[in-house]
C-alpha cells in the first residue's frame, strides 16, 4: 500500500447535541465561530472566517437526547488549531470570561493544548502546533513528544486586551 497523499486534511466535523441554541452559545457565543447557515432549530453550520463550514451542529438525531456513557465507543474529541500563541490565549480568555473549567492543559513539545468538554460532553482540545523545527525529536528523526503541564497563566498573558476583530 502507499502512503495516503499529505494535501489530505479533516475539512469539517459535525456533532450531534441535544440543544442547538446551548451549542451556539458555547461554540458561536464563547469561542466566536461565526454562523454561515442554519438549517431552523435543528441544524447550524460554523466556521473561522468565511469557509462554509469548520463544524456541523445538528440535533437530527439527538434532539433532547444525553451524551454516550463512558465506556462506549464515538468520538474522544475534536481538535481546532489556532494560528499561534496570542490567538490560543484569546480561546483561553474567553473561556475564563464564561467560567467554562478546562479538563486539562498540556505542552507536548510539538504543540501547546487546553482540554475541555462542550455543553454536549463533547471532548474538545484547543491547540497551536509549534513550527515544525522547532518539534522535539530523538536522535534518530522520529518524533519525541511531551505531556508537561502547560504554563496557563502565561499563556493567558499572551492573548490581546481585547478579541480578534
Amino acid at each position: 500500500m502507499t502512503a495516503i497523499d499529505p494535501r489530505v486534511d479533516i475539512g469539517h466535523v459535525h456533532l450531534k447535541v441535544a440543544d442547538l441554541e446551548r451549542s451556539l452559545a458555547f461554540w458561536h457565543g464563547v469561542l466566536g465561530f461565526g454562523i454561515q447557515q442554519r438549517m431552523g432549530n435543528s441544524a447550524a453550520f460554523i466556521s473561522a472566517g468565511d469557509y462554509h463550514h469548520h463544524l456541523g451542529l445538528n440535533t437530527w438525531e439527538s434532539a433532547g437526547g444525553s451524551p454516550p456513557g463512558h465506556g462506549t465507543t464515538g468520538l474522544y474529541h475534536v481538535a481546532i488549531r489556532y494560528p499561534d500563541r496570542a490567538s490560543l490565549g484569546d480561546a483561553l480568555r474567553r473561556l475564563v470570561k464564561a467560567g467554562i473549567p478546562l479538563d486539562g492543559a498540556s505542552d507536548h513539545g510539538v504543540s501547546e493544548a487546553l482540554y475541555l468538554r462542550d455543553p454536549d460532553n463533547n471532548g474538545v482540545e484547543l491547540y497551536r502546533d509549534r513550527p515544525n523545527d522547532e518539534w522535539p525529536r530523538h536522535a534518530d528523526g522520529t518524533l519525541a513528544m511531551t505531556l508537561h503541564p502547560l504554563d496557563v497563566p502565561a499563556l493567558l498573558a499572551e492573548a490581546p486586551t481585547a478579541g480578534p476583530k
